[in-house]
């Protein structure tokens, strides 16, 4: 029998009754839209309620909300390190790898593993009783591009490639902030918006370049981030673009907002609003600083910021619904962390309250830690098969050089519940079946004497991240970091590699360095050489590993490595097409993008594309076959590129526009299939302001690296047929 409709009716209204009276206010009701709980919340709140939410820390105490703070969190959750981000009583979490080291892997799942890790551990340290800091904004990933070595932290981001760059971004954002369809384990605030990619003047300098370059290459890493990623958040930079400073640039609304859909959180850099009077002299006051900040879409401030509101809006420069607009991006962003919802609707909530043991401790996050730095690590050189090292064959190793006993931290690491160096992971794999020599220099010609005395020379060298934590300042030309771009790219440790290989041709060179060297005497004459990056609680295992065969290495370059300086143009040259990176490159490179060896021998054969051309709104599958043809298990990078043949405008040399890593066994043939899109084949038309996919002719690339091309065909690019 059919209930009554006046039954149905009176039933829907008390549940609704119950549902609504169990708040106290309409915005802490998860069952309402988003932004009927925003307006009710600024409804509730005064003005000072709202001047103070546009700090980090948008908490409303009479009201109940709280906020969440920022931490940092480029490869772990920083609540240490160098720059002591867990200010008085700092706390171990998992340290892999810097962010650079980790796009070396050329593995989409390593960066969502790594993100993944992290936002767990940001939950763990927000929620866990015995913690309860931190927050759930994660200043990462860095979506800057490496466009020049020189670049004071090109540690933090991934490479000079913007499509490259993209695919790590995106598989980082995901990471961070999850798969559920409802709420984020953490928010991903990328940095920084747009071409930070120098440090000396970055207060007051302008990148300078076309609207071509500004879509294609310089926004297309945070444009995937947001359309593809989903990232809600991100950071203003200090530099200006050509011409107006980025804090206060009308990019923010007219692109990000309206045309991408960024409708979260927009923040200054540190300092950033108060430089806009003091460096960038801009503004005549930070009155009307603070009020072009807000009409801009600013809504948090990494800075002292309140007066200069107050007094923009006594001056009549901001308006309190000004302030309203912006801060309905910091709500949106608060709903989907859960924060203003009951706990037990939100499923990470429970992180760090059920689960009491750290999970920096657990073995899956160390053993995690483990195979990511392996993935990592780069195979430049391996003349004579000199690696993997055979333990049987050896009585006694040299491990001689400044890094071989310390795993350096950078500006943006946390601290790692250990540390394990190069010189104790080699000692941990051989034990005492080998006798182990270890100096870190060639004071009194120790190194010298030691090689000398030794079947096998380790020597192990590199940048320090942090130009021991000197701010303003690098001793040493060749280092760099944030504030502080590189004056050389040679390496000074070159004349210790020199003097041991003199006393000893079986010696080894690994470069833990957090960026490019024109290593182009030690390339030439040393037999093996290994990079790697800093930071990672593994890194003496992982390069174990690497030296005796327990683990084939994979990694690929994600720069160009220059021969010397003179291959670069002027660092504040950010016209790309003059000679940056791989697709514009007019010399040979000491190391090409995309390149790495193996201790195993790869053969590609037959080339395979589903389509004879590609619909330029469609899309199409490169197939090729990959045989390991050694006898030692390994992976390979499948990358794919290509040339446009007949463009009617200016093209890169070589694009990247796909790539795959695949473990293949030794004898077996895998199939590895790239997609590739019409969509990542267009350029920006100036005329138009849009994206164009031209009917063309394109050269299709298969290869290991950028120059080691294995495979071409020519296709048509042609409208689809109906």
């Amino acid at each position: 029998m059919k209930q009554p409709i006046v039954f149905i009716v009176f039933l829907f209204i008390q549940t609704t009754y119950h549902s609504f009276a169990q708040y106290q206010y309409p915005f802490q009701n998860p069952d309402i839209p988003s932004e009927e709980r925003i307006s009710n919340l600024l409804s509730l709140m005064t003005l000072d309620e709202k001047i103070n939410s546009l700090s980090t820390d948008p908490g409303v105490p009479r009201l109940g909300v709280k906020g969440t703070r920022h931490v940092e969190g480029l490869h772990g959750l920083a609540q240490g390190g160098p720059s002591n981000w867990g200010r008085r009583n700092p706390a171990p979490t998992t340290i892999f790898p810097q962010a650079i080291g980790l796009a070396e892997s050329w593995d989409r799942e390593v960066l969502e593993k790594v993100a993944s890790i992290e936002a767990y551990e940001v939950r763990y340290m927000f929620q866990n009783p015995k913690y309860k800091r931190g927050g759930l904004v994660v200043r990462a990933p860095n979506a800057d591009l490496g466009r020049d070595p020189r670049w004071g932290r090109t540690e933090e981001c991934y490479g000079e490639d913007a499509w490259f760059n993209a695919e790590m971004v995106v598989s980082f954002v995901k990471g961070l902030q999850g798969d559920h369809p409802r709420y984020w384990q953490t928010a991903s605030l990328m940095k920084h918006f747009l071409a930070n990619s120098n440090e000396n003047g970055r207060d007051s300098t302008s990148s300078d370049f076309s609207e071509r370059l500004y879509r294609e290459y310089y926004s297309y890493p945070f444009y995937k981030g947001v359309t593809a990623g989903g990232s809600r958040a991100y950071m203003a930079a200090y530099n200006r673009y050509n011409g107006i400073p980025c804090t206060v640039h009308p990019m923010h609304k007219a692109i990000t907002i309206k045309e991408w859909g960024q409708n979260g959180i927009i923040c200054t850099d540190g300092g950033a609003y108060r430089e806009l009077v003091s460096k960038h002299k801009y503004y005549p006051d930070l009155y009307q600083a603070a009020a072009a900040c807000v009409k801009a879409g600013i809504n948090q401030f990494l800075d002292i910021y309140r007066e200069g509101v107050y007094g923009a809006l006594a001056n009549g420069y901001l308006q309190q619904s000004d302030i309203d607009s912006v801060l309905r991006g910091i709500y949106r962003v608060m709903i989907k962390l859960g924060q203003l919802d009951p706990p037990e609707r939100v499923p990470y909530k429970s992180i760090g309250v059920t689960d009491t043991l750290e999970p920096w401790l657990t073995k899956a996050h160390q053993e995690a830690a483990l195979e990511v730095t392996r993935k990592t690590i780069v195979l430049l050189k391996n003349k004579s098969e000199l690696l993997p090292l055979r333990p049987e064959k050896l009585k006694s190793i040299a491990v001689i050089g400044p890094l071989a006993d310390s795993v350096l931290l950078d500006w943006y690491s946390g601290t790692p519940p250990y540390k394990v160096t190069p010189l104790e992971g080699i000692r941990n794999k051989v034990g005492n079946d080998i006798q182990i020599h270890y100096t870190p220099d060639n004071r009194f010609n120790s190194a010298v004497e030691m090689a000398s005395a030794s079947d096998v020379a380790i020597v192990i060298a590199g940048n320090h991240p942090t130009g021991n934590d000197d701010w303003n300042s690098c001793p040493v030309p060749s280092d760099g970091k944030e504030a502080v771009d590189r004056k050389v790219t040679r390496l000074e440790q070159e004349t210790l590699i020199q003097r041991v290989f003199e006393a000893n041709p079986n010696t080894i060179v690994v470069l833990i360095s957090s960026f490019p060297f024109a290593i182009k005497w030690t390339k030439e004459n040393v037999p093996a050489v290994l990079h790697m990056t800093h930071c990672s609680q593994e890194t003496g295992n992982a390069l174990a590993d690497v030296l005796f065969g327990d683990y084939n290495p994979a990694g690929r370059l994600v720069q160009t490595w220059p021969a010397s300086i003179g291959q670069l143009p002027p660092m504040m040259d950010y016209d790309i097409t003059k000679g940056r990176t791989y697709m514009y490159l007019k010399e040979e490179p000491l190391f090409e993008f995309g390149y790495g060896l193996s201790y195993t021998t790869f053969e590609y054969s037959d080339l395979v594309l589903n389509n004879p051309s590609l619909d330029r709104d469609g899309e199409m599958t490169v197939k090729v076959n990959v045989k390991n043809a050694g006898s030692i298990p390994g992976d390979e990078v499948v990358q794919l590129y290509i040339r446009h043949v007949n463009s009617k405008v200016s093209r890169p040399q070589i694009e990247l526009k796909g790539f795959e890593r695949v473990h293949v066994k030794p004898g077996e043939t895998r199939t590895v299939s790239i997609p590739l899109k019409a969509a990542d084949l267009a350029y920006w038309d100036e005329k138009m302001h849009a994206f164009i996919v031209e009917e063309d002719k394109l050269r299709i690339m298969i290869g290991s690296s950028s120059k080691n091309i294995k495979f071409t065909k020519v296709i048509k690019v042609a409208k689809p047929e109906f």
